[in-house]
């Protein structure tokens, strides 16, 4: 995709460039007029400094809003974490279970675990997370067309460089609802009976529930760049006159990222997420909760999106010999993209978690180089 939009766009250029040797327009010919070159070509240094900031991300899951799931075996420690304490009545269960667990009650079994009634999964906005892109070099190549002395076209190109994008914060599941145990002739179950018989049967839930820090491991994903941009510049001066003529431009660049890889230690939170939210849709939210595996196969998929963005430059050329010269520039472009997270069963092609976000690029381009005009 990417090799095809690069050609439409030299192509594209191209096409306003002369093509037959007979024209006799002065401002489209391929002899010299005035005593400048039609094309010229520079090599150098090309340094991209991001200016944007992260983004929240926004997650949904398969998990709809008041799904009911049984809870079956769970450790006393994971419903206790999950138990609302700020409520009274989570407070008495708590302390319920916190008895259980001091006489060695390790796991709740599922003959009384009951059923779980499962909120906030379904979406939610991870305020304080995100993503960065950050500061890459490579090596750029600038092809210009003139059209007369003063007015240009400028293809913009350069090697694709591998980009690291930082990650910001944390991504936390806010799980809530409630749970509603089932009371027997054992010990715990009599207990249970009794609370129940007391303040009613059914145990509120709240936890924010850790899924990935984004900032493990120093960087979140790495992807290469693809940002070629096609400027149409006007350079003061005049050719043979003066040696230091600085230009303007404005144009477009196209965005393009592909080669995408994520931090291990995240996907592998991610896989584990997946599991989760699969033990829930198969009647085991207690194993969601032991972020046990499920009956998935969880794969991670990273994409990002392509973009078009507007360009501005000021630069400077400095003619050291006929042919030769030096040039500097600073560009700008208002750029912006979407990373697409998705988790999805590879036994079923279910999509279990879908996360996105915008990356605000914004990037500040610096460029160096030697060029030749022929």
């Amino acid at each position: 995709m990417m090799k095809k939009s690069f050609a439409c766009m030299i192509a594209t250029g191209l096409c306003a460039l002369p093509t037959l040797s007979f024209a006799d327009s002065p401002y489209f010919s391929l002899k010299d007029g005035d005593g400048f070159k039609r094309f010229s070509v520079s090599a150098g240094w090309l340094h991209a400094m991001p200016q944007g900031s992260a983004n929240p991300i926004n997650i949904n899951t398969s998990v709809a809003e008041g799904t009911k799931s049984k809870v079956g075996d769970v450790s006393t420690d994971a419903v206790m974490n999950a138990i609302n304490r700020d409520n009274p009545k989570g407070e008495l269960w708590y302390n319920l279970f916190n008895t259980y667990k001091s006489l060695g009650g390790k796991e709740l079994p599922g003959a009384l675990s009951g059923t779980a009634t499962i909120n906030g999964l379904s979406q939610w906005e991870q305020q304080g997370s995100g993503l960065e892109a950050a500061n890459v070099d490579t090596i750029g190549l600038m092809f210009n067309y003139n059209f007369t002395d003063n007015l240009s076209l400028e293809i913009k190109g350069g090697i694709p460089p591998k980009v690291d994008i930082n990650g910001k914060g944390s991504v936390n599941a806010p799980l809530s609802g409630n749970a509603v145990p089932i009371k027997d002739d054992s010990i715990l179950g009599k207990l249970v009976g009794s609370l129940i018989g007391q303040i009613g049967a059914d145990i509120p839930l709240k936890q924010d529930i850790h899924i990935t820090d984004l900032s493990q491991g120093g960087k979140a994903a790495t992807a290469r760049a693809w940002l070629p941009a096609v400027e149409l510049h006007y350079q003061f001066g005049k050719t043979g006159v003066n040696k230091f003529r600085p230009y303007v431009g404005a144009g477009v660049m196209y965005a393009y990222f592909n080669s995408l890889k994520i931090n291990p230690a995240i996907e592998s939170d991610l896989i584990a997420a997946g599991h989760m939210i699969q033990n829930i849709h198969d009647n085991q939210a207690g194993a969601a909760l032991d972020r046990k595996t499920s009956s998935a196969d969880p794969v991670v998929k990273l994409k990002a999106t392509d973009t078009f963005a507007p360009i501005v430059t000021l630069g400077a050329t400095y003619d050291f010999k006929p042919n030769w010269f030096a040039v500097g520039s600073v560009s700008y472009s208002k750029m912006n993209n979407e990373a697409k997270i998705y988790v999805t069963d590879r036994n079923t092609g279910k999509e279990l978690i879908r996360a996105n976000t915008k990356i605000d690029i914004d990037p500040l381009i610096t460029y160096v180089g030697i060029g030749y005009r022929f």
